[in-house]
């Protein structure tokens, strides 16, 4: 007799549906990277519409050309990816999500309609609001009686859910205030560096979603852990995400071929940067009209970054194997350890094939990955964490002593 319930297979699909919006968010991480390392972030200059055509409309002759064919690519990879995430949050958050849906859609469409009337500069913006509305409206539409998942799952949902939507307000405002001088930078530099740090953050909800829907979700809090060392998983993680955070503004700022040379940066550990030595770099680049001192210290910082970042993984990694054989905390740092030395690899090939924009989004790509991977550990660390706080206040003083190494020894 088989035992797949009903709600087994729809605890099934709707795992496998929350790891089909995390992949396609990955591949729209990617897309991303690739339209920055190309810097055709500005190749279709209106938005939503592209070349005055409605996005999905846009003939294929214009489309394929140039770095029209990656930024044009990559809104439609994103407008996909939204629809996706509406729908998953509305089969998340169960039939009772539906009047939600409906009253956030309407006043999206309604705010849309107003926008247009009150200022014909926004109408970018409005339409924006019309189109999401409109998908939110035909979630709330779908009559499918289902119950929500957990509570966790319900509220990365909700998460993704406004997030997506505020992602795809920031893309366009990357375009339609580009114009825009905001703190000597462009305003499309201002808002693609934003837009590309809540990438990332989007990315590991979508991950962190699925992994609360999974079967072996339960396996991260219900397993004894040895906590002593924990601290190495969260000064990693926070490592690896500032490390993306200065990657991403080296990207917007064209800071990434500031210095070509590896391990030293112009025959010096740290180089000169007063005005001759500046115009001498410069005049040592093919194609590189100015170098500032800023892009050369940025650089700078990134490289010291990641040994500090490698570093506090490998002693995360050494946290890692003091669990029991099997436990996902122990998985999950040899992953994490593989991750950070192909990402480490990578960051070499980037400087070694001047900026080879293939080599540069798989930079990206790893990237996310292993801010991830962090993210989990540090989920799963802090689950255990919570856990041995409950049971020290309930435990006798006497008993408190011996907790930690029973954690480890055995499940609970």
């Amino acid at each position: 007799m088989s035992s797949s319930t009903p709600q087994n297979l729809h605890s099934v699909w709707l795992f496998r549906f929350a790891a089909l919006v995390a992949l396609t968010t990955l591949g729209l991480v990617c897309i991303g990277g690739l339209v920055t390392s190309k810097g055709v972030g500005m190749s279709v200059p209106d938005w939503p519409t592209s070349f005055g055509y409605s996005m999905f409309a846009l003939p294929i002759s214009m489309w394929m050309t140039g770095g029209v064919f990656h930024e044009h690519t990559h809104r439609v990879w994103a407008s996909g990816v939204g629809l996706l995430v509406v729908f998953l949050a509305r089969w998340t958050a169960g039939s009772v999500s539906r009047k939600i849906l409906a009253r956030v859609g309407f006043a999206e469409v309604l705010a849309g309609v107003i926008l247009m009337r009150v200022n014909p500069l926004l109408k970018g913006e409005a339409h924006f609001l019309l189109g999401i509305g409109g998908v939110v409206l035909a979630a709330a539409a779908v009559g499918w009686k289902n119950a929500p998942a957990s509570r966790l799952a319900v509220r990365l949902a909700w998460a993704a859910f406004w997030l997506v939507q505020i992602q795809g307000s920031l893309g366009g405002l990357r375009v339609v205030l580009d114009s825009w001088a905001i703190g000597g930078t462009t305003g499309g530099t201002v808002f693609g560096m934003i837009h590309g740090c809540l990438g990332q953050v989007f990315f590991v909800l979508t991950t962190c979603l699925a992994v609360s829907l999974s079967g072996w979700y339960p396996q991260w809090t219900r397993r004894a852990i040895d906590l002593r060392g924990s601290y190495w998983v969260f000064l990693a993680t926070a490592l690896v995400f500032g490390q993306l955070i200065l990657g991403l503004w080296m990207r917007h700022q064209h800071a990434g071929l500031a210095i070509p040379d590896l391990p030293l940066a112009y025959g010096q550990w740290w180089p000169k940067t007063d005005t001759e030595s500046l115009v001498r770099y410069a005049g040592r680049r093919e194609g590189v009209d100015s170098i500032t001192a800023l892009q050369i210290h940025m650089h700078l910082f990134h490289r010291i970054n990641a040994v500090l970042a490698v570093l506090a993984i490998c002693m995360a990694f050494g946290f890692s194997r003091k669990q029991p054989q099997g436990h996902p905390v122990r998985t999950l740092g040899t992953a994490w350890l593989c991750l950070v030395a192909v990402q480490f690899a990578l960051g070499l090939f980037t400087v070694l094939t001047d900026r080879a924009a293939d080599i540069a989004t798989a930079h990206v790509a790893v990237g996310s990955l292993t801010l991830a991977v962090g993210c989990w550990s540090c989920w799963s660390v802090k689950a255990n964490q919570s856990r041995f706080a409950e049971e020290t206040r309930v435990l006798p003083g006497s008993v408190l002593p011996k907790i930690s190494a029973v954690r480890s020894a055995q499940p609970l």
